[in-house]
């Protein structure tokens, strides 16, 4: 395990969401459960969505966010699950997956899945909460997009496509929302320390038998200017900001958490 980097003091942003709530998917590790824990720190009622039902539990334990098992792979299952739970004030699409192959080899149904589960269960859900945002003249909406969104790699074929078509649903929906007091963004990061990204590391390391750290700076980090991995609580305090009244003004931006990577 590569050690974490100091960071800023997290929970930096005056934020107050008592009173609404915040449903967050992807939430049982890595991003999504560092903002829901920091949207449940500010007050809202957070609605955990994962498809695994333990690290809900534990989350609900911690911080009384109400757990809700879904595949969102399966969007009509996973909207039936979440019947109940469309007074959403604030909507956090962070669910994903990656697969790495080269085009002329990349499963078919694996870039379909993956567009599933990033593009149009996003989509659904989104509009899904958006007749409550609108009922309250008040709303946000954040899309966990990625540098990929912004920009392409080799071998990521169904990544890249479901973060750029990820990062066009958002701007449609900001156009739509603005009458009705609903901002939309995307938060754009490069490498996050997840559980997944860790289990990167280290096989990469054995795989090139160097140091851990080595795969960070001269591997995965290669493109940005800080080599370091970003902590899920330093999107989480991102998302935050773009939940403040003083964030009002922006929407259909994309925001990059990047350490200089789009800088290029």
């Amino acid at each position: 395990m590569t050690t974490p980097h100091p960071v800023a003091p997290h929970q930096v942003v005056a934020l107050d969401l008592r009173g609404r709530t915040a449903l967050v998917t992807g939430a049982g590790s890595g991003i999504g459960r560092g903002v829901a824990v920091r949207l449940a720190a500010a007050g809202a009622r957070v609605v955990a969505v994962d498809r695994d039902a333990e690290p809900l539990k534990l989350l609900a334990d911690e911080v009384g966010a109400v757990p809700v098992v879904a595949d969102l792979s399966e969007p009509d299952d996973a909207e039936e699950r979440l019947a109940g739970h469309w007074d959403a004030d604030v909507l956090v699409n962070n669910a994903g997956l990656q697969h790495v192959a080269a085009l002329q080899d990349f499963p078919r149904e694996r870039f379909a899945y993956i567009q599933t589960v990033m593009v149009e269960a996003p989509f659904r859900l989104t509009r899904r909460v958006l007749p409550h945002m609108y009922a309250r003249g008040w709303g946000r909406i954040v899309n966990i997009s990625s540098v990929h969104g912004l920009r392409a790699s080799p071998f990521k074929a169904a990544y890249v496509t479901a973060k750029h078509a990820l990062e066009g649903l958002s701007k449609t929906v900001a156009l739509e929302g603005a009458p009705h007091g609903v901002t939309s963004n995307c938060i754009n990061p490069s490498y996050v320390r997840t559980p997944l990204v860790e289990g990167q590391i280290a096989a990469q390391a054995a795989t090139h038998g160097i140091d851990e750290t080595e795969v960070v700076e001269k591997i995965m980090l290669t493109s940005a200017a800080i080599k370091r991995l970003i902590e899920p609580a330093e999107v989480a305090e991102l998302v935050a900001y773009l939940c403040t009244d003083a964030a009002g003004f922006i929407t259909g931006a994309s925001v990059a958490i990047d350490g200089g990577w789009t800088a290029h």
